[in-house]
């Protein structure tokens, strides 16, 4: 890029560290209306059994890369709000990380059936919930 002479040169921020946050994955929350009826078909399409468990009166079915639930209807309104969710590593250093990246923290973290989890909503309005295994 062409300068007057003696301009001072141009100066790009660098970071100073990278995000230490690693995502591991992500899972589709399906909404359905009968999860009976739903399990069977998302067992066959992921190749593995449902891990069935139950919160908030919403009953849920974890398979593959799927969260089935189905349950009251202002239960699900909620949940619907929620994009995906994340799996991190630590959810208190997903927490931390977010935060100084601006994300409003809006629940969590809290304990869950098999870890912790938090949701966040990013500064574009995004919803997504991020969850660890460390219980």
């Amino acid at each position: 890029m062409w300068r007057p002479s003696g301009a001072t040169p141009l100066v790009r921020a660098v970071p100073t560290r990278l995000v230490p946050m690693e995502i591991l994955g992500a899972t589709l929350r399906v909404c359905v209306d009968d999860i009976e009826t739903a399990i069977p078909f998302y067992e066959r399409l992921a190749g593995g059994k449902a891990l069935r468990f139950e919160r908030a009166g919403v009953h849920v079915a974890a398979v593959g890369c799927f969260l089935l639930m189905s349950g009251p209807a202002e239960e699900l309104d909620v949940l619907r709000r929620v994009a995906a969710t994340i799996a991190v590593q630590d959810v208190e250093e997903a927490r931390r990380v977010l935060a100084e990246m601006g994300a409003d923290i809006i629940a969590g973290p809290v304990p869950t059936p098999v870890g912790r989890n938090l949701i966040a909503r990013h500064p574009d309005g995004a919803v997504y919930e991020y969850a660890d295994r460390r219980a």
